[in-house]
């Protein structure tokens, strides 16, 4: 897997700081995709303060409690609501 460096019309993206809404919700999405035996592709992360808020799909419950897990897991998340689903023919 190939990473190009992340730029806005040839530009660096500005950076918010760490208890940025913006910024949280940035670094559980990244920590979602990296987490090993969790498929996020379709995971959606909301953030308000310091509470994210998980949406989505995966395909098995087992991915639904890493998915949780790692996010409670990120610095500055104080709590984590599920609303993750599984997805047509996931399995329970």
């Amino acid at each position: 897997m190939i990473f190009k460096k992340r730029t806005f019309f040839g530009n660096e993206p500005e950076r918010q700081p760490a208890e940025h809404p913006a910024e949280l919700e940035r670094r559980v999405a990244h920590y979602l995709a990296v987490s090993p035996g969790l498929d996020a592709i379709d995971v959606t992360v909301t953030v308000t303060g310091n509470t994210a808020v998980l949406g989505g799909t995966v395909a098995t419950r087992e991915e639904m409690v890493r998915a949780e897990e790692a996010a409670k897991a990120v610095e500055g998340v104080a709590e984590v609501i599920n609303h993750i689903e599984l997805s047509k023919g996931g399995t329970g």
